[in-house]
């Protein structure tokens, strides 16, 4: 399992790579760093982060190829920073297995709460705990529906056991954070996770992109804070590589449905 008070760093700007190992001591991190890719893959095998932040342009590799070679082993939670705001860059970063980006400069305040905002979610394997300790410090909050409701409500199917929900073929167990299709499991990220999670404990309610956005920062109600056009452009990139990974055609869709303009709601 992941341990949930390390973090890797690979960059090799050595200037923000202290900047950030700074950020992340603080929020109660040991940490270790890394100023190229292939030493940064190593780091993440040898110490099991919970945490990696991911620099996109790095000597040896950039960090799409970083990002799918961690992606073979491991699911901890990846932040890639970058210095270009081309939106196909953020696309591809999130395709190869990134769970959030930020764009630099950026705020150090910023890059503390979208770490905190991860470690508040639900880990699998026992960490919750511990994960929850770590995160205390930070915020005092846990993942939870506040959905825009455009439709009545309906509670998924019937569950076959404690910890899991049922639905179409579709079997989510939250207490270890799988899920299958059709009795095969599926290779999903954190994030992608989380975000079928959020489909499947809403039923037929329409969760908007801004309100997954929340989802995934842990905020449990509207509170304000700013959800910009990248953010849930964010939404819809995990939602459809969920889709890919589910087999679930979006004009003829089997769980995940579009609901224009707004955002999506599960299909039964």
């Amino acid at each position: 399992m992941d341990n949930p008070r390390v973090a890797v760093i690979v960059e090799d700007d050595q200037d923000i790579r202290e900047l950030i190992s700074v950020i992340l001591i603080q929020a109660g991190f040991e940490v270790y760093s890394a100023s190229n890719g292939a030493d940064g893959v190593e780091a993440v095998k040898k110490y099991n982060p919970a945490i990696v932040t991911l620099d996109l342009g790095l000597p040896d590799m950039d960090g799409f190829e970083v990002a799918r070679r961690v992606r073979l082993f491991s699911d901890t939670y990846i932040i890639m920073l970058t210095g270009r705001a081309d939106e196909m860059d953020t696309l591809l970063g999130l395709e190869t297995g990134a769970d959030d980006y930020l764009t630099k400069p950026f705020r150090p305040r910023e890059l503390r709460a979208r770490i905190s905002a991860m470690m508040r979610r639900p880990r699998a394997g026992g960490t919750d705990a511990a994960v929850a300790e770590s995160a205390s410090a930070e915020a005092a909050a846990e993942p939870a529906a506040n959905a825009e409701t455009l439709h009545e409500g309906a509670a998924p199917e019937a569950e076959p056991a404690a910890g899991t929900k049922s639905v179409n073929g579709l079997v989510l167990n939250d207490g270890d954070r799988t899920a299958e299709v059709d009795g095969t499991e599926l290779d999903l990220t954190r994030t992608e996770f989380d975000l079928l999670h959020a489909l499947v404990d809403g039923g037929k309610q329409v969760r908007s992109k801004s309100d997954l956005v929340r989802w995934l920062r842990g905020e449990e109600y509207d509170v304000g804070t700013y959800i910009s056009d990248a953010d849930e452009r964010t939404i819809e990139v995990h939602m459809t590589n969920l889709r890919r990974k589910m087999g679930d055609n979006p004009r003829d869709p089997r769980w995940i449905k579009t609901v224009r303009g707004v955002g999506y709601r599960l299909v039964h």
